[in-house]
């Protein structure tokens, strides 16, 4: 269930819609979204929106700001699907091998 906060003013069913439609663009990973939590703030002029997600492998925390309200919420979905996109397709670590060359002085009568 998506929680869309304002203390500054009421989220109209158009803001919901902006939002809720943004966010249906994160189901391509096919990630579960555990309590996604939006919140919008007005700082003089402009607008911050701050949206937190917990997913299976961790959290999501994006904000963005702006004049318009609708720009700060695309902004805020484009920097959580890029998360989400490094979270998901992130390769498996893959830490170097080193070769170790025998030293100069390795005879083969010493090995065992």
């Amino acid at each position: 269930m998506l929680k869309i906060t304002s203390k500054e003013f009421n989220v109209t069913e158009a803001i919901r819609n902006r939002i809720e439609s943004r966010l249906e663009k994160l189901n391509r990973h096919d990630v579960d979204m555990i309590n996604p939590h939006i919140i919008i703030i007005t700082d003089g002029p402009m607008f911050k929106i701050e949206s937190s997600i917990k997913v299976n492998n961790g959290q999501l925390f994006a904000q963005a700001k702006h004049q318009n309200l609708y720009t700060a919420i695309n902004a805020m979905g484009q920097k959580l699907e890029k998360q989400l996109n490094r979270l998901t397709h992130k390769p498996a670590k893959r830490t170097p091998v080193a070769l170790v060359e025998p030293p100069e002085d390795y005879s083969e009568e010493y090995a065992a």
